[in-house]
């Protein structure tokens, strides 16, 4: 009984968290929603028994992509009446792709539904004894070790390059010679001076 009042409890919060994230006016509150969105999401998970995934709901999703998206909001000048103006205009265009996801997701579900298959032959096989983390990464290390490293190639390419687009040379900007620091010795950079005694300091 408390597992079906708990999958209703975050279903509905997903839901109205969900529908708040796009009816919100303020994108930042937008951005709230969306972090609530997830943590319910991470719940409905856990109930499932998918536990990795619920962490990088948590982890991935909230910590970094939703942080990023609020940090994002909050240092961009936005325009709020120029937004709410927007949204008007483009209702028509936006209820015409929520239909169109709608059919899809219907279809989908009817598709899934109707297939010969049997419902436990369209699950992988696994191990009772192993849990959830284990099974996945017995999986990701085994059977798709060469796609998990070829991600990982992929994502330090793509941080070396945003490295590389942001640390462009500027001009007028005194950059930092750490070699010329380690070769500078205590009497280059420190001067003793007999000050007398009610004059000031000549640099």
């Amino acid at each position: 009984m408390i597992h079906v009042f708990a999958f209703y409890l975050f279903a509905a919060l997903v839901v109205c968290s969900g529908a708040l994230t796009i009816l919100s006016r303020n994108p930042v509150h937008s951005v709230l929603w969306l972090i609530l969105a997830f943590f319910n999401a991470a719940g409905l998970m856990v109930l499932l028994g998918a536990e990795f995934i619920a962490m990088l709901l948590v982890i991935v999703y909230v910590g970094a992509v939703a942080v990023l998206f609020l940090f994002v909001v909050m240092m961009l000048d936005i325009d709020f009446a120029e937004l709410r103006a927007g949204f008007v205009d483009y209702l028509p265009f936006g209820m015409l792709i929520a239909l169109v996801l709608l059919a899809e997701i219907v279809l989908g579900i009817g598709i899934w539904s109707a297939g010969p298959i049997e419902l436990a032959q369209r699950a992988a096989p696994v191990n009772p004894e192993l849990s959830n983390i284990q099974a996945i990464g017995g999986l990701l290390y085994t059977r798709y070790i060469f796609l998990f490293e070829a991600a990982g190639i992929i994502l330090l390419v793509a941080m070396i390059g945003a490295i590389v687009l942001t640390h462009r040379a500027r001009g007028g900007v005194r950059g930092q010679n750490i070699a010329r620091q380690n070769r500078r010795r205590p009497e280059e950079a420190i001067r003793n001076v007999n000050q007398p005694v009610g004059q000031g300091v000549e640099l």
